[in-house]
């Protein structure tokens, strides 16, 4: 029997000071000429994902539940100090869910070669049972690709392929990484590795030292150690890496940005030729590029004045990369989705299970090795 309608998952910021999440029942959409329809099988919950999906400023210690199945809706209290920072969304009806993976069901006159092939793509709304995006939104799976492999087939496999155009758009030759025993951490350390770029992980505890190194990571220094900072200078020297991604926006209650600057410092003044007050001239930079610690970063700035500290998100990268290159990423991705960028999933959970506040609560800490991922069809 042909469905004829699509669930979905939406959240709204009600005026009261809520977030509600909710599950929507909609006619199923219709391809236009140049889209493709998808059946979405698995979408992974990310920490970019969360924004929208609960704020970060949703108490998780409030969340109220009514109803059961479709008619389930959970309510969680914001922050009444930071409702001014999202008056633009108040009372907005929003879909949720960068990217997922599913098997093309129907398309556009010229598209129709793409029906019954797996397919990723990020083009939001994807917490969704059925999807409409642009075809050439999709990236076109290898027949033996199953859907929930393709799922996370675009956020870290893309961040990761754009980390290192950085930093060759930059001219640096080496990188370090914090939150480096994430999903998108070990990607990296397989790319690097794959590339023969030196790579400097940065972790907090000794399980994921073992994790990465199995992995094949050279340079793995854990946080939680005293000699951390020996570690980190260590393994500068000896890559001269020059450039940082961080994962946390302030780990090591918010120092974590700034030691990484230091101990570049440090390292670069080791093989200078003599002594400048203005610190070294090897310009070291340090670029945030996710938020899982909220607090405040903390410079103490014990690096001289050749350094920058930024933000960095994907697609403006991309825009300066280039859709020649872009195009070529791609290509790696699917081509290597099994190997370097098949990501890891401990729990997958429906649209009524993703709103249970055991749930909630477990995904919005966004654990190493406890990604979650959305599966639209369970029951």
């Amino acid at each position: 029997m042909t469905t004829l309608m699509s669930k979905e998952i939406r959240s709204t910021l009600t005026s009261k000071g809520y977030i509600e999440i909710s599950i929507l029942t909609m006619d199923k959409p219709t391809p236009a000429e140049d889209e493709v329809l998808i059946r979405v099988e698995a979408s992974p919950i990310n920490p970019s994902d969360l924004g929208l999906l609960l704020t970060f400023a949703a108490d998780l210690n409030d969340i109220q539940i009514t109803g059961s199945g479709d008619q389930t809706v959970t309510k969680i209290k914001v922050n009444d100090r930071l409702m001014k920072a999202m008056t633009q969304r108040l009372d907005q009806s929003m879909q949720v869910g960068n990217e997922g993976g599913g098997i093309v069901e129907d398309a556009g006159l010229s598209f129709k070669n793409l029906i019954g092939k797996t397919v990723g793509v990020a083009g939001g709304a994807m917490y969704s049972q059925y999807r409409c995006v642009p075809a050439r939104n999709c990236l076109v799976m290898d027949d033996d690709t199953h859907p929930v492999e393709a799922a996370s087939s675009f956020v870290n496999p893309l961040t990761v392929l754009a980390f290192i155009e950085t930093m060759k758009l930059e001219k640096h030759s080496a990188m370090v990484h914090t939150a480096a025993a994430s999903n998108l951490g070990q990607m990296l350390v397989k790319v690097c590795k794959d590339d023969d770029i030196p790579l400097v992980n940065i972790v907090r505890k000794a399980e994921q030292v073992d994790l990465l190194k199995n992995l094949g990571a050279e340079y793995v220094c854990n946080m939680a150690e005293p000699t951390f900072m020996e570690s980190l200078i260590d393994a500068l020297m000896a890559t001269g890496a020059t450039l940082g991604f961080d994962a946390t926006g302030g780990g090591n209650e918010g120092k974590l940005p700034g030691q990484i600057l230091s101990a570049m410092e440090i390292a670069a003044n080791k093989s200078a030729k003599q002594y400048s007050r203005y610190g070294s001239d090897v310009h070291k930079q340090v670029y945030i590029y996710g938020g899982l610690d909220q607090s405040p970063t903390i410079l103490n700035r014990s690096y001289g004045m050749q350094w920058g500290l930024g933000g960095w998100l994907l697609m403006p990268m991309i825009a300066k990369i280039g859709m020649e290159q872009f195009q070529q990423m791609r290509k790696r991705v699917a081509k290597e989705i099994k190997t370097t960028f098949l990501s890891q999933y401990s729990t997958e959970v429906s649209f009524e299970e993703m709103l249970q506040p055991e749930n909630i609560k477990a995904y919005a800490k966004q654990a190493t090795g406890a990604k979650y991922l959305v599966v639209p069809h369970k029951h």
